[in-house]
């Protein structure tokens, strides 16, 4: 008999906390963004509950906005290295992007962080959304959308078969016959793409779980359709259940297209959840932060969504439905974003000020304020109604709102049997309930004549 369905729960990482206002409030700690004790503090707090993981967010560039909101800079895969040595058993994923790095390099870093936490690592692939990092890089504009897809495909596929280019036992550690490796389970990859050109074979054997958990978080047509080959796990953005829903037949259905074992695609939609023992206490929670946030800041933030200037709307005033009309299709990640702001903007007409405070939760993912029950019922209700195989979750600020959600809310759905109490194996891919992938050059055995 199987075991019943369970829950998929990270910890999304970021640096001060996912409000906007974080940095501001008095129960968070903006003066240890750039303090490794305090990652590793929140990696044992994560690894405690019993969470599957830990998530960094990244990007090769300096946010304009820094003058408003505290953010670190520090490099993740280095970072969730120094959190492995303070944890056993939780998972590390960190984002890394197809177009600034080259494959050789990263998939050294991966495979290195992959070895030193014994099997706990996980890529969260991404192609860079802004053009800020082009000049940092020495290039005169950032690729376009299509380019930067077609060489994260050619990316990817490199890769992973550095990753697999040691055959499991390849390693045959004779010391008496004096050899250490066989070389002809050690191969060249020999990959050439348009973009890419790779020879290898890896420099080191593959890890113990095979590879790193690969992990994607677009939601655009190619994100999606990247994300049904490839995507071990996705992560997203929703504010409806039915918009979750839709999507998480989506991205399944493409799976499927491709060949795969749908249930080997976790799909994990962010939620930020103000806990407090009522709702009126967890709402107003909600509103100290929203009333610490800078309109300058979340102005910025809105209009690089929008992709237009909305300096001549007064913050009191309701928004111009009209202004989001034209977000279209889903075609690229921006797309995705301005049509969960559109949808908003069409539903609840908020003012300016509503809008920003209603975005600066969490980025356009969903912001839900109630006591532990109702932050449990709502996690339950989209885990049971084919919304989400588990959640990131996005706490409002940090360490404390984490602190928070271990002790209210993971015990409730400990109780429902709905989370794990205990770990049952020790790499990320068996928290996630997914297979050790073979290597793609491993020998298959001769038939019987």
């Amino acid at each position: 008999m199987s075991s019943p369905r369970q829950l998929n729960l990270n910890a999304f990482i970021y640096p001060g906390g996912h409000h906007e206002a974080a940095w501001r409030h008095p129960d968070s700690q903006p003066g240890r963004i750039y303090d490794v004790a305090y990652y590793q503090e929140i990696g044992r707090t994560a690894e405690a509950a019993k969470l599957d993981a830990v998530f960094f967010a990244d990007g090769p560039a300096l946010r304009t906005n820094v003058e408003h909101n505290a953010g670190s800079g520090l490099e993740p895969i280095t970072l969730l290295t120094a959190i492995a040595t303070a944890t056993t058993h939780l998972g590390l994923i960190a984002t890394a992007s197809t177009t600034y790095y080259e494959p050789y390099n990263l998939a050294r870093l991966f495979s290195t962080l992959d070895h030193i936490s014994g099997g706990r690592a996980g890529w969260n692939i991404v192609t860079t959304g802004t053009d800020l990092a082009a000049a940092n890089f020495g290039l005169a504009e950032h690729p376009s959308h299509a380019e930067r897809y077609a060489r994260a495909r050619e990316f990817v596929d490199a890769v992973v078969a550095l990753w697999d280019s040691w055959e499991d036992d390849a390693i045959v550690l004779d010391q008496a016959a004096g050899i250490y490796a066989d070389p002809d389970k050690i191969h060249p990859i020999d990959f050439v793409g348009e973009y890419l050109k790779v020879r290898g074979p890896f420099n080191a054997p593959r890890t113990p779980q095979g590879y790193p958990v690969l992990v994607q978080a677009g939601a655009s047509n190619d994100g999606r359709a990247f994300a049904g080959k490839y995507a071990e796990a996705i992560f997203t953005a929703h504010q409806r259940l039915e918009d979750a829903q839709a999507f998480y037949s989506d991205i399944k259905a493409k799976a499927r297209q491709f060949g795969r074992d749908a249930d080997h695609i976790k799909i994990l939609p962010g939620i930020s959840p103000f806990i407090a023992d009522t709702e009126a206490g967890a709402k107003k929670l909600e509103r100290e932060f929203n009333e610490l946030t800078v309109p300058e800041y979340g102005l910025k933030q809105l209009e690089g969504i929008a992709g237009k200037s909305l300096r001549h709307l007064a913050l009191d005033e309701p928004v111009p439905v009209e202004l989001f009309s034209d977000a279209g299709d889903v075609t690229d990640n921006a797309r995705s974003r301005l049509q969960v702001v559109a949808g908003i903007v069409q539903r609840e007409r908020p003012t300016v000020r509503g809008l920003l405070h209603r975005l600066a939760g969490a980025r356009g993912h969903r912001v839900f304020a109630g006591t532990p029950e109702q932050v449990a019922d709502t996690i339950e209700e989209w885990f049971r109604s084919g919304a989400a195989d588990g959640f990131n979750i996005m706490p409002p600020y940090y360490p404390g709102g984490l602190e928070v959600f271990a002790e209210t809310v993971v015990p409730i759905l400990q109780q429902r049997g709905l989370f794990r109490t205990e770990y049952t194996g020790t790499t990320l891919r068996d928290h996630f309930g997914l297979p050790r992938p073979e290597s793609q050059f491993a020998r298959r055995p001769a038939l019987a004549q």
